[in-house]
């Protein structure tokens, strides 16, 4: 009796395919797998730098504007000290005070009392002594002002200069909007160092 068996496949033939197909598919995963990390580390390194270098920028404008508010706030309290000491000064600083209040406001400085209020140091009515301080930086105390009106308002004259000199010095690291309104301010002290001078008098 002649029997005709059905073709086998060869054992050793089916191993290799089997390797060949598991490589290639461990290739593909791998390539797949290598290029989605490549994406996302990608994507890191673009936001990271960039995020960084925006909080570094906006940090060291806070610092400028910072700053800036201190400079106006003793500005301001020189013109509070010279008005107190020469009232008969008024009606010349009064404007020039107003106007470095505005720049102080600018900046973000806390507004200041007005010239004519001094400051009480006794504890409200009622107040506990233990009660928490202000989060808000105290404000720069009264400079001494020269008996004489007119050295009191040369050293008036030499306080805006200085001012206005330390700010554009600041243009060169400010930002754009910030170096403008700098400028703007540097301006005006200029300005005011002049009218406080027997020049502009």
């Amino acid at each position: 009796m002649i029997t005709t068996d059905a073709p086998t496949e060869d054992p050793g033939k089916s191993h290799v395919h089997n390797v060949a197909l598991t490589r290639r598919r461990t290739l593909l995963a791998g390539s797949v797998l290598g290029g989605t990390a490549l994406l996302l580390s990608g994507c890191s390194e673009d936001s990271g730098p960039g995020k960084g270098r925006q909080d570094a920028d906006a940090a060291a404008e806070a610092r400028l504007r910072g700053q800036a508010a201190r400079d106006s706030a003793a500005l301001l309290a020189r013109y509070d000290a010279t008005l107190a000491a020469h009232p008969g000064l008024d009606e010349r600083l009064r404007p020039l005070r107003a106007e470095v209040a505005r720049h102080a406001a600018a900046f973000g400085a806390s507004p200041a009392p007005s010239a004519s209020a001094a400051p009480s140091t006794q504890p409200r009515a009622g107040a506990s002594a233990s009660a928490p301080a202000s989060s808000a930086p105290p404000a720069p105390s009264a400079p001494p002002v020269a008996p004489d009106e007119k050295q009191a308002r040369t050293d008036l004259a030499t306080a805006e200069r200085r001012t206005a000199d330390a700010r554009a010095a600041a243009l060169v690291s400010a930002p754009p909007e910030l170096a403008r309104l700098l400028a703007s301010v540097a301006a005006a002290g200029a300005a005011h160092a002049y009218l406080l001078t027997e020049a502009g008098a």
